[in-house]
């Protein structure tokens, strides 16, 4: 038994473990363009980030006036997505340290993420994390995305813990909303750092300003598990 039992981890996918965005933004704008709606920029993908697909094309349609179907734009959007990302996506490397270092102490992690099952699937075996990283939940398998506690307690129960001893990883505001609403300590690194004074962010027990540039792997871990 780890020395550390009774701790367990719950990551965030996209912009926490891997630099997904970029490919979410041009699926994004790929889908939109097609759609009739050609001036899509990053900093309109920015107001989406940490929010579940479905969601997000849910607001599309609304926004934009768009004829498809919330379940259509949903499918053209992860299928792709998902041409991108088998492509490459890259993992942040003191994530990936990170992610070595809880399974060397044998501590339980899973993956809760706003992403389609395939995309959390097809991302972690790409990158190699499904060697760490077997328990997966997807916004899609709950009643509700983030901000909601959905897939944070639905992670937690299927990792057989009490919430009260989860750590989230999170880079976004609603993921940081949800951790919190779930009862569980979060470590937040914005993806977007000028969104680091928002309201969420601030119920996180750690707090990294200034994103992945701030994270390592060591420092995490001892914060983690309060052993240096």
């Amino acid at each position: 038994m780890s020395r550390l039992s009774g701790i367990s981890v719950i990551f965030d996918l996209d912009g926490t473990l891997v630099d997904s965005e970029p490919n979410y933004y041009e699926a994004g704008r790929q889908l939109l363009a097609e759609h009739g709606v050609p001036e899509f920029s990053w900093a309109d993908h920015e107001r989406y980030v940490g929010i579940s697909t479905r969601e997000t094309v849910a607001r599309w349609k609304s926004r934009y006036g768009l004829r498809a179907s919330v379940a259509e734009l949903l499918a053209d959007k992860n299928r792709r997505y998902l041409e991108l990302a088998r492509a490459a996506t890259r993992v942040y490397p003191e994530m990936r340290r990170f992610v070595e270092l809880l399974a060397a102490e044998g501590l339980p992690m899973a993956v809760a993420s706003g992403s389609s099952g395939e995309a959390i699937e097809a991302i972690l075996a790409g990158t190699g994390l499904d060697a760490y990283l077997r328990t997966v939940v997807s916004a899609d398998e709950v009643a509700h995305g983030k901000p909601a506690a959905d897939v944070f307690l639905e992670a937690a129960r299927r990792l057989g813990a009490a919430p009260a001893d989860c750590v989230v990883l999170e880079d976004a505001a609603p993921g940081a909303a949800a951790a919190h609403a779930a009862g569980m300590r979060c470590v937040a690194i914005p993806y977007v750092p000028s969104q680091a004074d928002a309201p969420d962010f601030a119920h996180a027990g750690l707090l990294l300003r200034g994103g992945q540039e701030e994270f390592t792997a060591r420092a995490a871990f001892a914060w983690v598990t309060g052993v240096s």
